[in-house]
Parts: C-alpha cells; sequence; structure tokens
C-alpha cells in the first residue's frame, strides 16, 4: 500500500492535485496539437508522408525510451525536482524553436519535447499518489485522466487555429507560455513529499515486480485501453468517410469520443473510492466495453454505428483509467512509485503505438472492417487478465469524513 503525504483539508487537496492535472493537460495538449498539425504548416508536410511518420514518432518515441529512466531517476531524487525540471525543459524545448524559428528543427524540438513529458509526466502521476488525500486516488486519477482527454480534444482544434493563424511559432509559443505557467504554478503549490528509504533492487526484483498481479494486469489493461483509443481516433473518421459522410461529421464523432472518456473518469473514480465499484468489474468490464466498441462499425459502418463505437470506446477508457492508475499506486512500493508509474506509461504508449500499427496491418491485407475486429478480438482476450487484479483494500473501506474530501 502506498505512504501517502495527505494534505489535512479538501482545499489544500485541491491547492496541491490542480498543478498536477495541469501538467497532465501540457502533455496532451503538446503531443496532440502538434501532431494533429505537422501537414499544415509550411514546408509541404503533408506531401512527404515518410518525413511526416518521423515526425509524429518523435514525440512518442522519446517518451517510450526514457519514462522508465526519468521515473527511476524521480525515486532517487525525489519527485517534485523531476516534476519542475521537465516543465522546465518543456518550456525551453518550445521557446527555443520559437526563437529559431527554423522548420528544419522541428523534428528536434519535437523530440525535446518528448523527452521532457517522458519526466514530468510519470512524476505528475507519481505525485498524485503520494500527496493526493487518502482513499480518493480513484477520484484524483480520474481528474488527471480527465484533463488529459481534454488536452487531446484542444489540441487539434486550438492547434490547428494557431497554426492556421500564424504558422508553427505561434503553436509553440502558446505551449511554452503553457508550460511555464504550470512550472510557475507548481513550484508554489506542490509540496516535497518527505524521502523514502530505498532498499537495494536487483534486476530479478524489478522483473519479479514488474509481473506481479499488482502491476501487470492493470498496465495490460490500460495499454489495451491506448491501443482502442488511439486506433479509433485514427481510424474511425475513414471509416466514416469511407461509408459517405464528411469530414465535419467524422471529427464530431472523434470529439464524442474525448468528451465521453473525459466526462466519465472522474465519476468512475468516485464510485471506487466509494466502494461501490470494484478494481476488477471497472478494468475488465471497461475492457470488454471497449472490445465492443472496436467491434461495432464492422456490422455498422454508418453514422450509428460510429457514434456506438465513440461512446463505448470512451466509456470503456473512462473505466479503465482511473481504476488502473490506482491499482497501480496502491500495489507499488512507496519508495518505487516513479518507477512504477513511469514503467506503466510505457505500457500506455507502447499500446498506443501498438494498436494503429496492428490495425493497419490488418487493413492493408483485408480491410478496415477486419482490422476493427481483429484488434476488438485483442483486446477482449486481455480482460481474462484484468480479472486477475488483486482486489485493493483501498477499495473496501467506508466513505471517508468531510475532513478527508
Amino acid at each position: 500500500m502506498t505512504e501517502r503525504a495527505a494534505p489535512a483539508t479538501r482545499e489544500h487537496a485541491n491547492r496541491v492535485l490542480w498543478p498536477l492535472f495541469a501538467a497532465g493537460f501540457v502533455t496532451a495538449f503538446g503531443s496532440h496539437g502538434v501532431a494533429a498539425n505537422l501537414g499544415a504548416g509550411p514546408g509541404d508536410l503533408g506531401d512527404h508522408l515518410f518525413t511526416l511518420g518521423i515526425l509524429l514518432a518523435l514525440y512518442d518515441g522519446a517518451e517510450i525510451v526514457l519514462k522508465p529512466v526519468f521515473g527511476a531517476l524521480a525515486d532517487r531524487i525525489g519527485l517534485r525536482p523531476v516534476l519542475l525540471g521537465g516543465l522546465a525543459a518543456f518550456t525551453l524545448a518550445s521557446g527555443a524553436f520559437v526563437v529559431v524559428a527554423d522548420p528544419a528543427l522541428l523534428g528536434v524540438a519535437r523530440f525535446a519535447q518528448g523527452a521532457s513529458a517522458a519526466a514530468f509526466s510519470p512524476a505528475a502521476g507519481a505525485l498524485i499518489a503520494r500527496v493526493g488525500p487518502p482513499r480518493r486516488s480513484g477520484r484524483a486519477f480520474g481528474s488527471y485522466g480527465a484533463w488529459k482527454s481534454l488536452g487531446y480534444t484542444a489540441g487539434p482544434l486550438l492547434g490547428g487555429a494557431l497554426v492556421a493563424f500564424g504558422g508553427y511559432p505561434w503553436l509553440f509559443s502558446v505551449l511554452a507560455a503553457l508550460a511555464v505557467l504550470v512550472l510557475a504554478w507548481a513550484a508554489l503549490a506542490v509540496p516535497a513529499p518527505d524521502p523514502l528509504p530505498r532498499s537495494r533492487q536487483t534486476l530479478a526484483d524489478l522483473a519479479r515486480r514488474l509481473t506481479d498481479r499488482g502491476f501487470l494486469p492493470p498496465t495490460i489493461a490500460l495499454a489495451s485501453s491506448a491501443a482502442a483509443l488511439s486506433c479509433a481516433v485514427g481510424f474511425l473518421p475513414v471509416v466514416g468517410l469511407h461509408a459517405g459522410l464528411s469530414p465535419v461529421v467524422t471529427g464530431a464523432v472523434v470529439s464524442v469520443l474525448a468528451l465521453t472518456a473525459a466526462a466519465s473518469q472522474p465519476l468512475v473514480g468516485r464510485l471506487r473510492d466509494g466502494g461501490r465499484l470494484r478494481d476488477r468489474t471497472a478494468l475488465t468490464t471497461g475492457t470488454l466495453v471497449t472490445a465492443a466498441g472496436l467491434v461495432l462499425p464492422a456490422p455498422l459502418p454508418g453514422l450509428a454505428g460510429l457514434l456506438g463505437a465513440a461512446l463505448l470506446v470512451g466509456i470503456g477508457t473512462g473505466l479503465i483509467t482511473p481504476v488502473g492508475f490506482a491499482v497501480l499506486a496502491a500495489n507499488s512500493p512507496p519508495e518505487r512509485l516513479g518507477q512504477t508509474m513511469g514503467s506503466a506509461e510505457l505500457g500506455r504508449e507502447a499500446g498506443e503505438a501498438g494498436g494503429p500499427l496492428l490495425a493497419g496491418a490488418v487493413a492493408a491485407l483485408a480491410g478496415l472492417a477486419a482490422a476493427f475486429l481483429a484488434l476488438g478480438a485483442l483486446l477482449a482476450a486481455t480482460a481474462a487478465g484484468a480479472a486477475a487484479t488483486p482486489v485493493s483494500r483501498e477499495t473496501e473501506v467506508p466513505r471517508e469524513g468531510p475532513d478527508e474530501q
């Protein structure tokens, strides 16, 4: 069970947690705000698909490689320094591109942003577990996931408007300003948890912990939801266009998905913390609902099928995300919390990258309907693993008193 440095009042808790939620918004907005508009700026990237693919992969690639590294570093030197350092680096990476104003360095700036996010994203998640109020981890992670979903939603829309108005420098200027504001907010509001004693860890110890039931089932569930979300965002518009729907309609479908995921996560967190939703139930049901959402466009490729898929994937993601992170926090050794969150985020990134690759490969061979069916079947198979999630005592306690809310 994770030890916490819990604030005494709800107001204090909000002051501590809100800048951490804002950090989640920064990484989501930065990732999708740039990615969705790489073909819209100068340089005709839309006509150079290989270059575009590399630029799309740089941000996530940096996160995949570096998140476990920065997670382990956070356990060694402290979560707060890594959070603040990552936000500062994100500010510098974004601001430097504005100053240099050379589109040829867009890839360097994007990699630097991803590396910075690899530092502050898992640190923010670990800090939510350490400094958040006791028995409210589901709500805290639900709000964190909701703000990331809002970043994923707002990024393409606001990023597109900024690029259309002033090119990439305007977008990167806003990202730099946003990051420096969150940095200042976090520096003022987020405390440094007391250091925890650290026992020596061998590679065998690490392997045992990362294959433990407290880590592997929730991480697989998180990876599955990330794969489904990424595929839905990328391929549902294509299904809609093939069915004769306009880009405006297909874009609205993606917005429904993102908003459903954002709205459902805080509610799921509250149900989990109040003992009305079991961890196993949430992860298993979320996985099956997400799989059903992916399967739906095969028999119903029209608007009804797309909206149903968007709602189901959004609800499934909302069930999995807050509960998955709360389970990880509850079952992680406190002194290894940063490493746990970094490794779990790596699993999510792998799902986010691997899902579209698998779906694209199947679609190239047998069509999009077969791709959705294959990915849905694969996700449904992982539900058995979610059912093996250990029961957390945090979900069995009665509702906390007013002083802890």
